[in-house]
């Protein structure tokens, strides 16, 4: 349990598609933690959270604050909010408007500004639809590659999928299945391990991570008889990450990796294309899971599902996911400021 009061900087929650469920979210994510904590604000419109928790039926006092620094003394009794100002949001539940990607991005730019500045501890992340923020020049595959470029690192950041069970860290993430192995190179799976290593290291508290590599092709191309990718590029990866000093064994066939009793073995999977981490993550703990941007100067959580354009509006949201990312960024944010004092 947190202490809504305490000196740690509160976490910046973004606004996320207005035409989804993120401002229920939000809303709901205040009235399971405002006694408990962690403090949080939220970067959005206050009249549209007022709206929501209106037409909802819930009982949500919101306030305007002018700085995140008000947020922890109000937080038990309100839901800060710093308000996404000159723009207007047009926000009926399951309905796009391509007139709220400026906001949206802007929401997201403001949440990393105050990150860097120190003055938010970490910042948690509403799905946002991608379709509607093309229009306002937006060029990035996701939130991850997006938030890589905004806070300016040189390699492309990783995404890992965590539950309390599990921890899944794809290699290629939003392309086809073509092209996830089209690209798959030795380096890459080394550069995601070695990032996943450390990650685990800084923000998990786990001194020494075990990681699972999974083979690509059936039972890990059975010595090629299934395809050679598994021989000629994973398992050469491995043996330079465990060159470097970093406990990684396989490759992992993959229809076993994920058994109750093949988990307790590794901190962590690096899997070798989205769907290979994911069906598995979602199938365990579809409400739990957690999406965390690893080799980030800043700490991103966010909840491990879409904008939900079919429910929007009708108060019937889990905020579960949501309230794990908050969770979980507290945690990582309380480990570094551990490390650095």
């Amino acid at each position: 349990m947190h202490d809504v009061t305490d000196s740690t900087a509160p976490i910046a929650i973004t606004m996320g598609e207005p035409a989804g469920i993120g401002g229920e979210l939000t809303l709901l994510a205040w009235q399971r933690l405002h006694q408990s904590g962690p403090a949080f604000f939220a970067i959005d419109a206050p009249s549209r959270l007022e709206a929501i928790a209106t037409a909802c039926g819930w009982t949500v006092p919101v306030r305007t604050i002018a700085t995140p620094a008000e947020a922890a003394a109000m937080f038990r009794h309100a839901l800060p909010v710093l308000p996404v100002g000159g723009y207007d949001i047009v926000a009926r539940p399951g309905q796009l408007d391509h007139g709220n990607a400026r906001p949206v991005l802007a929401s997201i730019e403001r949440a990393v500004a105050l990150a860097q500045a120190g003055t938010a501890s970490a910042i948690v992340t509403n799905p946002i639809q991608k379709s509607v923020l093309y229009g306002a020049g937006f060029k990035f595959p996701g939130h991850t590659e997006y938030l890589g470029a905004l806070c300016g690192v040189r390699v492309n950041p990783v995404m890992m999928l965590a539950t309390q069970d599990l921890r899944v860290v794809p290699v290629t993430i939003h392309v086809s299945l073509r092209e996830a192995i089209a690209n798959l190179n030795i380096g890459l799976i080394v550069d995601r391990a070695r990032i996943a290593a450390s990650a685990l290291c800084m923000d998990f508290g786990i001194a020494a991570p075990r990681l699972a590599v999974l083979g690509l092709n059936p039972h890990a191309g059975e010595d090629g008889s299934m395809g050679t990718e598994d021989r000629e590029i994973v398992a050469p990866a491995i043996e330079i990450l465990r060159g470097h000093g970093i406990d990684a064994f396989g490759p992992m066939p993959p229809d076993t990796a994920f058994t109750k009793r093949a988990r307790k073995r590794y901190d962590a999977a690096i899997c070798m294309y989205h769907d290979q981490g994911l069906i598995p993550l979602k199938t365990l703990d579809v409400d739990g899971g957690v999406n965390v941007t690893l080799g980030l100067p800043i700490v991103r959580t966010s909840p491990d599902h879409g904008t939900a354009l079919d429910i929007a509006g009708q108060g019937v949201a889990d905020p579960g996911s949501l309230i794990a990312a908050i969770r979980m960024a507290a945690s990582m944010a309380q480990r570094r400021k551990e490390a650095r004092a």
